[in-house]
């Protein structure tokens, strides 16, 4: 065998970077849209100890992932591990919190039409990171996209405690993003895919346990299972890789346009499986979408020297168009 990988290469520089970028971050969010299809599997598991379940599980997919492609586990320094666990507690675990809970208190569909301005965030974030002004079309775009999955996801209504929830849960949707840019350069996607759903785990156990006691963890019907095992290699797994790749090709505020693709995945999904089929909302909401990518994706007056500085890439995201009853959206 020959030495294991130390690091991950360099992001393709211009067109065909920001092409696999795009590939990534649409393939992410379409997979995380078709959470909802398997969701109403999971319906009678506890919520925290299934979701410890599934990260455990798809850690351990990405830890192979990582083993097969011989990189080898990066000693993290102070900042990286407050990243990692920072990351770990806002995106995933606390995500998951604050979309369950304010599933009790409004209709899923507001949860998932407030989570879905956060394309709007990243345009407006993503750039003020990097020390430079917004792009005026892709804030107009990303207004569009979170328009669209909006229509398509549905205004619902719900009280000023699930508004508030749902609110936390955008915030934590945006740290899913953001937090990960700092690890990218050096950590690359795998490692921190890898690292933040693991980190994750312990923390659910624990919510899990507070709300659960003892039964927060139980043996899986096969239908369970075979939910836990989609959710856990296809939504996290694989779209994490996905959109972490993605983040330093296209940077945040390109990448987060994507998220406009969830309701979309969840629509086709449905259609597939015979669950549901589209309206004149849904359709109106994809077009919305669609037109804000084509609009956000096209160059700036200045053309883009490409990925960010530092930044490379080996591997994802996001928000989930919202689930059934407390069951909710959850990543």
């Amino acid at each position: 065998m020959g030495p294991r990988k130390q690091d991950t290469p360099a992001a393709p520089p211009g067109r065909r970077g920001r092409v696999r970028g795009a590939a990534g971050a649409a393939t992410a969010m379409f997979c995380v849209g078709t959470l909802t299809a398997v969701s109403p599997a999971l319906h009678h598991y506890p919520l925290y100890g299934g979701q410890a379940l599934r990260y455990a599980l798809g850690g351990l997919v990405l830890l192979a992932v990582m083993r097969a492609r011989g990189l080898a586990h990066l000693r993290l320094n102070r900042k990286e591990l407050a990243l990692i666990v920072l990351l770990a507690a806002v995106g995933l675990a606390a995500f998951n919190v604050f979309v369950i809970e304010s599933t009790r208190y409004a209709d899923p569909a507001t949860v998932g039409t407030i989570i879905a301005t956060v394309p709007i965030i990243l345009a407006l974030a993503g750039p003020l990171m990097e020390r430079r002004r917004p792009t005026p079309h892709i804030v107009a775009a990303s207004v569009l996209v979170a328009g669209g999955a909006g229509v398509a996801t549905g205004l619902g209504g719900g009280t000023l405690a699930g508004v508030v929830l749902a609110l936390g849960a955008l915030a934590c949707e945006v740290g899913f993003s953001l937090l990960a840019v700092p690890l990218l350069a050096r950590l690359g996607a795998v490692r921190v895919s890898a690292y933040a759903t693991i980190a994750a785990v312990p923390l659910l156990l624990v919510a899990g346990v507070a709300v659960d006691g003892r039964s927060a963890l139980r043996a899986p019907t096969p239908g369970e299972a075979a939910a836990l095992a989609y959710l856990a290699v296809v939504v996290t797994a694989f779209a994490f890789f996905c959109w972490y790749d993605a983040l330093p090709r296209l940077g945040a505020e390109r990448a987060g346009l994507f998220s406009g693709l969830l309701p979309i995945g969840a629509i086709v999904s449905s259609v597939i499986l015979g669950t549901g089929r589209p309206g004149v909302p849904d359709i109106l909401g994809a077009a919305l979408v669609i037109a804000g990518l084509l609009s956000g994706l096209r160059p700036g007056r200045r053309q883009e020297a490409g990925p960010p500085r530092g930044a490379r890439g080996d591997g994802v995201v996001l928000v989930e168009s919202s689930g059934n009853g407390q069951e909710g959206s959850h990543r």
